[in-house]
């Protein structure tokens, strides 16, 4: 066996629309097919792919630790000031960082139930204005 890359992560939500705008709205996914299921929930795709990045469902209690095991759930993204207006609009607090070793910009917010997401920007996106 040999891992060739993640397929997606499943993230639980006490309220799927306030999940899902954060998820549509705020980070810009797009909500896709998803199959007939026992469950109410969605999946949401990036750009153009084929497959969903993002999984949620909405029917399943809140486990009492919420955090789990997982610290973050980490995208690959673009338009790191457009990004930050976006999150000020919906008062959603950031905590950015450069890494111009790695060449990448560090941007970690939290959705609405409280599931750490990063989001990286390439380094040579200039320094936004906060």
């Amino acid at each position: 066996m040999a891992i060739e890359g993640m397929n997606h992560f499943t993230v639980i939500s006490s309220d799927l629309g306030k999940t899902k705008a954060f998820y549509l709205g705020v980070l810009g996914l797009l909500e896709g097919y998803r199959p007939p299921m026992e469950s109410t929930g969605a999946w949401l795709y990036a750009a153009d792919q084929k497959y969903p990045i993002l999984h949620i469902i909405a029917e399943r209690p809140m486990p009492e630790n919420a955090s789990g095991v997982i610290d973050h759930m980490a995208f690959t993204a673009t338009g790191l000031q457009s990004t930050i207006d976006t999150l000020k609009q919906h008062g959603i607090a950031y905590k950015l960082n450069r890494i111009k070793e790695l060449g990448v910009w560090q941007l970690f917010c939290h959705d609405p139930d409280g599931a750490r997401v990063e989001l990286d920007f390439p380094a040579d996106e200039p320094e936004p204005q906060e």
